[in-house]
């Protein structure tokens, strides 16, 4: 059954990603699906501009809400069976939407799927993770950005594979969900303004009996990081407080006591990132003045 039949909307959350929304959304209409909400957290403007000429709904928040809350109001906005909930920086590939909504028909217990996510070079993105231990969490934090292949890490990630199965949580950057298992859920926390919104909801999800899952036949490009790469130290400062959080919930009994450890970690984390991230403007200020210098050589001669 085609999706175009009004089972599934999507939602599209947008801050200032310009011409790729376009992009995003008129692969979101070729793909079959009648209703697109996009919800504009930054310029309207430019998001009217970028989706010039498209049935599109737009949702103005008037400021940036964050990811969870701009969700929440577009599939308040929708009416549909199942909603499609992306990025507004990805592509919709040829018949992924039916596979989604097929996957969740096969399996009336999942509340949400994922689909195979890739970046454009066509590497596979690790769109599909485990609830880590708080050993493994930690171990992840303070390795993952100077041994990516550390053995928490590894632990932590999943791999999509070839058919379509349960997992723990998938990536919010794009999944189809069950409006019924949403609305039981209440949405996503808008208390996550940005990042582990996904992990919460996935967690959620199977503590109230549902399943997640993946179907690896269902495939997206996702650009990764047009938005965020604007404000690069809000959304660290957001990062890795959404993650604090998240162990919060999460922790039970002996594991609460390990909290003041894991906010220790973080902090840790944080000031590696935020350095990290500095060191990474530095050297792009210097390549672009010493290519400038060059310029202005050759002119001169």
């Amino acid at each position: 059954m085609s999706p175009a039949d009004g089972r599934v909307a999507a939602v599209v959350v947008d801050y200032d990603a310009g011409d790729l929304l376009g992009t995003c959304v008129r692969s979101l209409l070729d793909d079959g699906v009648g209703q697109v909400v996009v919800v504009e957290n930054g310029d309207p403007t430019r998001a009217r501009l970028a989706l010039e000429g498209l049935a599109v709904q737009l949702v103005v928040t008037g400021r940036n809400i964050g990811y969870g809350a701009g969700a929440n109001r577009g599939i308040a906005a929708s009416d549909s069976e199942h909603v499609l909930v992306c990025n507004p920086d990805l592509r919709v590939h040829s018949g992924a939407v039916e596979r989604l909504v097929a996957a969740l028909d096969a399996r009336p217990d999942w509340a949400i799927v994922g689909p195979r996510i890739v970046d454009p070079s066509g590497g596979e993105y690790p769109s599909v993770r485990r609830f880590p231990s708080m050993a493994d969490a930690a171990g992840h934090a303070l390795l993952a950005m100077v041994r990516p292949d550390n053995r928490f890490s590894r632990r932590y990630r999943d791999q999509v594979g070839d058919e379509a199965r349960a997992v723990d949580w998938v990536s919010g950057a794009c999944f189809c969900a069950r409006r019924s298992a949403l609305e039981e859920l209440g949405g996503f926390d808008e208390a996550y303004f940005m990042f582990a919104e996904d992990i919460d909801l996935c967690w959620r999800a199977h503590q109230a009996g549902w399943g997640v899952g993946v179907e690896p036949n269902a495939e997206v490009t996702h650009v990764q990081g047009v938005s965020r790469s604007r404000h690069p130290y809000r959304m660290i400062v957001a990062h890795h407080r959404s993650a604090l959080r998240f162990e919060a919930r999460r922790a039970e009994g002996v594991e609460r006591l390990a909290l003041p450890a894991a906010a220790g970690v973080l902090g840790v984390r944080l000031g590696m990132a935020l350095a990290a991230e500095a060191l990474r403007r530095r050297d792009e200020a210097g390549e672009a003045g010493s290519n400038g210098q060059v310029v202005a050589a050759r002119k001169r001669t």
